[in-house]
């Protein structure tokens, strides 16, 4: 989603126009850190990492006392959203720059999004765009040579927002949700 998001804002605007930003956490994959940057360097776009993990930490220690008794769960992940959300609209606010959200139509329809976290932005550019359309249109923005790593697009689509996590954990496969939708 955020490569044909970030493909899409390379085409309409100009790469000199457009900033990738990398916030990765302790559960971001090494291939998908990899695939960021490789995209990035593939579009010409600048690129920046800002890792999340010491400020995870520091909320959910904020929160131990209340939280205390309570197991992790889907908070825990929605804070690492939420505080990507809060560092995209700090590069938004300081450099005028609109923030693209890169939720696709599928997980929007359902629900499998954070509020003031991925959703955070100020265009939606694939937000009527199905999941599985967005695998096709990777491979077309491909079509004559690879600007999307083919990693991610073969990789089991993934929130990393907890060990081992797969949409499909929490999602039927895109395909059946789709044509669900599509109903």
């Amino acid at each position: 989603d955020s490569a044909v998001t970030a493909c899409i804002a390379v085409a309409a605007l100009g790469r000199g126009n457009v900033r990738g930003v990398s916030l990765p956490s302790q559960f971001s994959s090494q291939h998908s850190l990899d695939d960021a940057r490789a995209l990035a360097e593939k579009l010409g776009i600048q690129y920046d990492v800002v890792p999340i993990e010491k400020a995870f930490e520091t909320v959910k220690g904020q929160l131990q006392p209340v939280f205390a008794g309570k197991p992790e769960d889907t908070t825990e992940e929605n804070l690492q959203a939420r505080l990507r959300g809060v560092i995209l609209m700090a590069f938004s606010n300081k450099f005028g720059s609109l923030l693209l959200t890169t939720g696709n139509k599928s997980e929007i329809a359902v629900g499998y999004c954070t509020l003031y976290g991925d959703m955070a932005g100020g265009l939606a550019v694939i937000s009527d765009v199905p999941k599985t359309m967005i695998y096709r249109i990777a491979n077309w923005i491909n079509r004559e040579r690879e600007i999307i790593p083919d990693s991610s697009i073969t990789k089991p689509p993934s929130a990393e927002l907890r060990p081992n996590q797969c949409d499909q954990d929490s999602l039927p496969p895109y395909e059946v949700l789709d044509a669900i939708l599509a109903r």
